[in-house]
Formats: structure tokens, sequence, C-alpha cells
């Protein structure tokens, strides 16, 4: 099924949201609770988007069981509004020209135009599974259509040529091409191990692809905010 063609318009910097022009009886699907606003035009439906199994995949990756649909029932055009649930980006993905297939880590898909499919995309060796910071599942993002993925803090985009391998911090990666070889590499050295600061392992990402990366992950953020907190502050550590 072709997807909807819709248009769109990124607001803001560090606290993105996306903003979704809708022609009449054009559709856009959203994670559940990322609706900001919307046109009196705009009806919205939410359901599993294809049934139980659609359903319990979105929840593999993290995503809710339920996703939420706004159509333009009206003569014109109208607009829906869309945030991310934390400071950072948010990262147009047009699937037609990245062959119809994009992977992204579990939690970031934001929106995407109907008939685009959410699924899941289990790592394919054994060391990424473990260590990889994202565990066995990711998000493949199929169609050919406009997707829409959010990441913290700064989004880095990197074109990586045949053979070429950038290693990143596990946690570090937001999405890549289905071209991209996803390893993990132990960081090797006993005080890098130990003092470095970095983890034990990092992504081996290998090209040809696009590759998006984001410079503070949730993860990250509220690892800082718990050891700012004072000790009676904390909980059970």
């Amino acid at each position: 099924m072709m997807a909807h063609e819709i248009d769109y318009e990124l607001i803001g910097d560090d606290m993105q949201l996306v903003e979704v022009t809708l022609d009449p009886q054009e559709t856009v699907r959203a994670e559940a609770g990322t609706m900001m606003y919307m046109d009196q035009g705009i009806q919205m439906e939410t359901g599993t988007g294809g049934g139980l199994m659609k359903g319990l995949k979105r929840m593999f990756t993290g995503e809710s069981f339920f996703i939420t649909s706004f159509t333009n029932i009206g003569t014109g055009r109208q607009k829906v509004g869309f945030a991310s649930p934390y400071p950072g980006k948010i990262v147009p993905i047009d699937l037609l020209k990245m062959g119809g297939e994009f992977l992204c880590q579990k939690d970031a898909f934001l929106c995407a135009a109907y008939g685009v499919e959410i699924e899941v995309a289990f790592t394919k060796r054994l060391g990424a599974g473990l260590f990889g910071g994202e565990g066995f599942i990711l998000q493949r993002l199929t169609g050919d259509g406009l997707a829409f993925i959010h990441a913290g803090g700064t989004i880095i985009e990197r074109d990586l040529q045949p053979g070429e391998t950038l290693r990143v911090d596990t946690g570090c990666v937001v999405a890549f091409s289905r071209t991209v070889n996803y390893d993990i590499q132990f960081v090797g050295g006993f005080k890098n191990a130990l003092f470095g600061g970095e983890g034990l392992f990092l992504v081996n990402l290998q090209g040809p692809g696009k590759v998006y990366l984001q410079s503070l992950p949730f993860s990250k953020l509220v690892d800082r905010i718990h050891h700012a907190l004072p000790p009676a502050r904390r909980g059970n550590d």
C-alpha cells in the first residue's frame, strides 16, 4: 500500500515538535500520547493498527500496544502537531529514498504517514543483542512514505562509504540504513574498561549507508539527574 503524501514543518530547536498538514482524507499515525494539538477537522481514532499481532510487535519495540490515527475529515487542509517526549531533535525519514526500510532504536518512533509500518527487527549477532545498549530488538520502519523519529540532544548525521567504520557509544546510535553492518566491539585495555567512563563495549557501524547519532541518550539524562539528587531522594540504590 502506498503511503499518504503528507506535508510537515519542524518547530523549535531543543524541544522540537513536528506539525503535519493533511489534505482531505489523508492520515498520519502516531505513538499514543504524543499528540500536542489538532485542528477541528481532524478525527482521532486509537486502535492496534492492524490486529493483535501488530500491537504486540510494537510492544516488543518499546512502543505502546495501541497506535493513534489522525485523519482529515474536513474539506480543507488541517494540521496536527506531535511533540517529542524528552529534550532533543526530531528526524524526518523519507523511506522511499532509503530503499523502503530504515532501522532505529526501540521507542524512537514518533509518527508516520499512513501506510508506513513499524515492525520488529532482531539484531543479527549475539554480541550486538547482549551488549548493544538496546538489546536484541530494534524497530524496522518500512514503506514509501515519511516517518519521524526522535532522539536526545543534538543529532549527528553521517554518510558512511563502503567499508568505512564508525565506532560509537552503545546508547548514542539512533538509526541507520539497512545496508549498514551493526556489531559490538569490546573496548579493550584494562584501564580503558575500568576507568574510561564509556562502558565496556562500543558499537561498530560499517558502511555503506546513512547513520544518525544522538549526543544525549535518554538513559544518560536520567542517570545524571538521579546522581544529582540528594541521597535521601534517590530511593533505594
